[in-house]
């Protein structure tokens, strides 16, 4: 199983307990135990903590492959860029000593 099967299966599975939750709030607010407005306030916390959860998980994925990609000695996109920053510095410095000892310079 890849990473990214296990991202969407765990987000599906957020989204289904997000649907459970929702439609237990709903029971009870049919039951006559919660008010609609006390229901939509616990909707509403239980979809930001959920959103937190993501989010926090997104973030320990991101950890994880990076720590994948370092221990593997896989260059990041971060250090391509560096790269091709040095690179476009150096064929800048070449060109212009190219430049200078064609006209008799060095």
């Amino acid at each position: 199983m890849t990473v990214a099967e296990i991202i969407k299966k765990a987000m599906l599975a957020g989204l289904g307990a997000q649907e459970k939750a929702k439609e237990f709030v709903d029971e009870l607010v049919k039951a006559g135990e919660l008010s609609k407005s006390d229901a939509s306030s616990l909707v509403k916390e239980w979809v930001s903590k959920a959103e937190d959860s993501r989010k926090e998980f997104d973030n320990k994925v991101k950890d994880a492959i990076a720590a994948s990609f370092e221990k593997l000695n896989i260059p990041t996109r971060d250090d391509i860029e560096k790269m091709e920053k040095k690179l476009q510095n150096i064929s800048a410095r070449l060109a212009k000593i190219e430049s200078t000892e064609g006209k008799g310079g060095v």
